[in-house]
């Protein structure tokens, strides 16, 4: 795991080249839609949110996938359209908070790509989707009791992430500036000498 370098270590301005997809993972409300967009736009590359291929290919919401059938069927679903996605060629790829848990997943993840964590404090994150209804998980009990128990439950596997990226309050710019150096900096270790 490489934690993301500070803007400061940037020596060049030109995004890496990216030969394989990259996907985001972390919490609900940690950026990956937003950051997966502008990395995408940045990189040239097509941006793809496994939530909506689920949506897709099930022809319904995922609240409704979570209310009709089930978390494991959610997720059984989810693992196969990553396995999907992944073998699609370069792409920013945005996943739903809990697929890189599913160990089938995250083998897949590790074997055809880069993984980048956003990582952030459940009190941001809460802040950050407290206005949200469609996010199943936070939608009963405390919503922030749920993300701390989520960030117990999930970082230490989130952590097996290729890059980790702090975010906090610092606006999406500054993420999109660390991410992309933290990937010019992957894709340096990458390349043989």
């Amino acid at each position: 795991m490489a934690i993301a370098p500070t803007p400061e270590t940037s020596s060049d301005d030109n995004p890496p080249k990216i030969d394989r997809p990259v996907v985001l993972v972390g919490l609900m409300g940690a950026g990956k839609s937003c950051v997966g967009r502008k990395l995408a736009e940045s990189f040239g590359l097509p941006f793809l949110d496994s939530d909506s291929a689920v949506e897709e290919a099930a022809g319904c919401e995922v609240k409704d996938i979570f209310e009709v059938y089930g978390e494991p069927a959610f997720r059984d679903c989810e693992r196969r359209v990553i396995q999907r996605l992944l073998q699609g060629g370069p792409a920013i790829i945005a996943t739903g908070g809990g697929a890189f848990m599913d160990p089938d997943t995250r083998d897949d993840v590790k074997a055809h790509a880069i993984s980048l964590w956003l990582r952030a404090d459940p009190e941001v994150l809460h802040q950050r989707t407290k206005r949200s209804k469609s996010r199943p998980l936070l939608n009963k009990g405390d919503p922030l009791q749920t993300l701390k128990d989520l960030a117990e439950q999930r970082y230490p596997i989130y952590a097996e992430a290729d890059i980790v990226i702090d975010t906090g309050n610092e606006g999406l710019e500054k993420t999109l500036e660390k991410a992309i150096d933290a990937l010019r900096q992957q894709t340096k270790q990458d390349t043989p000498s």
